[in-house]
């Protein structure tokens, strides 16, 4: 529900700033005054376009906000929360600005936004039905989405939903699966020579690496000769190795022991050196007794090495990426050859669907078509109280290309005149009748009051009506309000007589400059307003006890 706006800038707006109520709220002026000024600019809340031509003469920028109570608002929070977006105290604050350059600004929860963000929001929010929006009335698909709201079917609307998606994406598949098919068998004898070559190979994971090695080792022999014979000398097998020294030192120790028994550990320490000299020693001798220059095994590593080289070069860097490739094409051969069985099984599981979806498809049309029965009779009856009594409202649901919607082509069709086939409505109905068949329409569809109360915006529903016709707009959008918050402007005081809250817009003159006022009216300003719309711009006594009267009759 809006509780409040602000308009700066905006048009002829200076700046207006206006609290909304719960229930119905008019808004009532002269002709030019200023009205539908509100109701745009609530359409930019809403994501409408925005236009740097309606930015005041001589400011840089135009600016809308408002404040929303949400209620329940899971709505709202599924689509705020992917933004990251908070609600804070079950209000939530939209904002637009539209700049000189002709870009615009928004800001939901005074963060910056996209402005497709805000259409996302905008049917949770509000519905404005103007002037201009009656081409929405002529959408066969926003008709289907009507009837499907007054039908209730919620349920069968989702299980069609989701066999379409299941449909689509096993169709998808199968379509993929036959147009790769033919490359897939060009590339077939392709994979299969890529495959046996690596696996003929028999490389294993780390073996480039050992290679590498043993070649550096074989093709240095002789050095590592000559260092390992002077590092075994050096160690163990000389007078003067570092073996013989710790032997000299540990016997010394040893008689050093039998006087001083404290040095028992540095006994130990020498024993312990003593032994790693000599594991040392074995170590670089048996190194030494491995070392030998052999022609024959370096040709056999280098060949080795050239095969897995061959291999980085077309399959990739290294060892591990080779076999990855190798994966790889096994999973394309294994795909090739189970293709056949999986387009098979695909077009089995795609009949059923298509079963499925025919048959769930089925009964949603039965049930469109009993709820369009019904709907029918409820906009007859309603537009009985429009003074369009006798006009005839008919609900087709006729098959149509299969769509997550269904398999439907919903049209509302109407004859407003005796003895004339019911046709479509942009085709028979003229723009009074179209306005007074869109509130019979939304009063048709309007629910019990919930904890989300939607706000209704009507701009001059009631245009080219008047007299009953006009009364029973008037009772329609009391109706409304029972389930709804609405917001509507209008020019005829039969359906003024009906508001909760009533608003006045008017334009005057400040320093030589018009702009336009709103102010919320109380009751004797009502009854002057009432009855200025009954008489003109003189207003008389007469005008102001048949104003009474208005109020008193259709009022609280």
């Amino acid at each position: 529900m809006l509780l409040e706006l602000v308009v700066e800038n905006y048009a002829v707006v200076e700046r207006i700033r206006v609290h909304f109520h719960a229930g119905l709220n008019l808004l009532t002026g002269e002709t030019g005054s200023g009205k539908s000024i509100v109701v745009d600019a609530l359409g930019l809340l809403l994501g409408g376009r925005a236009s740097a031509e309606t930015i005041r003469t001589g400011e840089t920028r135009a600016r809308v906000a408002g404040i929303f109570e949400l209620g329940d608002a899971g709505a709202v929070r599924a689509v705020l929360e992917p933004a990251g977006i908070e609600i804070e105290d079950n209000e939530l604050l939209i904002e637009r600005e539209i700049l000189a350059g002709g870009k615009s600004r928004a800001f939901v929860g005074s963060r910056p936004v996209a402005v497709s963000l805000l259409k996302e929001l905008a049917p949770a929010l509000a519905d404005i039905h103007g002037q201009h929006d009656q081409q929405l009335l002529f959408s066969c698909e926003a008709q289907r989405d009507m009837l499907d709201s007054f039908a209730g079917h919620g349920g069968l609307l989702a299980r069609v939903a989701g066999l379409y998606g299941e449909w689509r994406a096993v169709a998808a598949e199968l379509e993929e699966l036959e147009r790769t098919e033919q490359e897939k068998l060009r590339l077939l004898d392709l994979w299969n020579f890529q495959r046996k070559e690596i696996e003929g190979a028999h490389v294993q994971e780390g073996e480039d690496a050992a290679l590498e090695n043993e070649r550096r080792v074989l093709q240095n022999v002789q050095k590592l000769q000559e260092a390992a014979t002077t590092a075994y000398e050096a160690v163990y097998d000389s007078p003067e190795s570092a073996g013989a020294l710790v032997r000299i030192a540990a016997k010394r120790v040893d008689e050093l022991c039998r006087i001083d028994s404290t040095l028992e550990g540095l006994r130990e320490h020498l024993k312990a050196a003593d032994l790693a000299l000599q594991e040392a020693g074995y170590g670089l001798r048996d190194y030494l007794s491995g070392l030998e220059a052999n022609p024959g095994r370096l040709e056999e590593v280098e060949n080795r090495l050239a095969v897995i080289g061959k291999l980085k070069r077309k399959y990739g860097e290294s060892i591990g990426e080779i076999l990855a490739f190798l994966d790889d094409v096994r999973r394309q051969i294994a795909g090739v050859e189970s293709a056949g069985e999986r387009m098979e099984k695909l077009r089995k599981e795609l009949k059923r669907l298509a079963a499925d979806y025919g048959k769930a498809a089925g009964e949603l049309r039965e049930s469109r078509r009993a709820a369009g029965r019904r709907l029918e009779q409820r906009v007859e009856a309603e537009l009985a109280q429009l003074a369009m009594e006798r006009t005839v409202f008919r609900v087709t649901a006729a098959e149509a290309a299969w769509s997550a919607g269904g398999a439907d082509r919903v049209e509302f069709l109407v004859s407003p005149n005796v003895g004339e086939e019911p046709r479509p409505l942009e085709k028979v109905a003229s723009g009074g009748e179209i306005s007074r068949i869109a509130l019979a329409l939304k009063t048709c569809l309007a629910g019990p009051r919930t904890g989300t109360v939607r706000t209704l915006v009507f701009d001059e529903v009631d245009t080219g009506i008047g007299g009953g016709a006009a009364e029973g707009v008037g009772r329609r959008l009391k109706t409304l309000a029972g389930a709804s918050q609405v917001l509507c402007v209008t020019h005829l005081p039969q359906v003024a007589s009906f508001a909760d809250h009533h608003y006045r817009v008017e334009k005057r003159e400040s320093k030589g400059r018009t702009v336009v006022a709103l102010e919320e009216l109380d009751a004797a300003a009502r009854t002057r307003e009432i009855g200025r719309m009954l008489s003109g711009q003189k207003l008389t006594e007469e005008a102001l006890r048949n104003a009474e009267q208005l109020i008193r009759a259709n009022g609280r």
